[in-house]
């Protein structure tokens, strides 16, 4: 495991989206709708920065299911989405990969009435997306590795990290190999910490 971006990184990157958003939104209300689950670090995050009338929704999608490393079949769950109609929408996804979850949620966002929808997500993979659609903010272009931290899990664990990290081959093998998380945790890190 080795870190991509630290808390620092990320903490501006942060910043510079809410800093983007609020230049085009101005003070006009804005419902931000989270995606469940790796979102929720960079909605709580995001929230805080943005000054002016904000409201909080949130839906789940997934494709990633247990130990696998590529998207799968897209699942979405709308059910815990407030009423949309007629209001300005801020989408926030952890990272674009493929581009069909964001690209899913933005037209079924469209198809309930959403006066605007706008995109935002805190990574791009380079040269990953399957979609024609881009992100309208990004926080970061990262390469085409499997990341944690910072609300991105593997398999459940590793969301609390305050920093990204990539896993390389290994680090994967080893956790699929190992009786739990916890003991992959003590093998490759006692001290706390990924290495550089």
């Amino acid at each position: 495991m080795r870190t991509l971006l630290t808390p620092e990184q990320l903490d501006s990157g942060i910043v510079r989206l809410a800093d983007a958003v609020r230049a085009d939104v101005g003070r006009r209300p804005l419902l931000v709708v989270g995606v469940l689950t790796g979102s929720i670090v960079v909605v709580a995050d995001l929230i805080r920065r943005l000054d002016g009338p904000i409201c909080v929704g949130m839906v789940w999608a997934s494709s990633y299911r247990g130990t696998a490393t590529r998207p799968g079949e897209l699942d979405l769950r709308l059910d815990l989405l407030p009423d949309i109609a007629g209001q300005e929408v801020l989408l926030v996804d952890d990272i674009f990969d493929s581009g069909r979850t964001l690209e899913a949620l933005v037209t079924e966002l469209d198809r309930r009435g959403a006066a605007r929808v706008h995109s935002l997500v805190l990574l791009r993979k380079l040269r990953r997306a399957e979609v024609a659609m881009e992100p309208e903010y990004v926080g970061f272009d990262i390469p085409d590795e499997f990341v944690v931290g910072y609300g991105l899990d593997f398999n459940g664990e590793f969301r609390h990290l305050p920093y990204l990290a990539a896993l390389d081959p290994d680090d994967i093998a080893a956790i699929r190999r190992a009786p739990s998380n916890v003991a992959y945790h003590r093998q490759f890190d006692p001290a706390g910490g990924p290495r550089s």
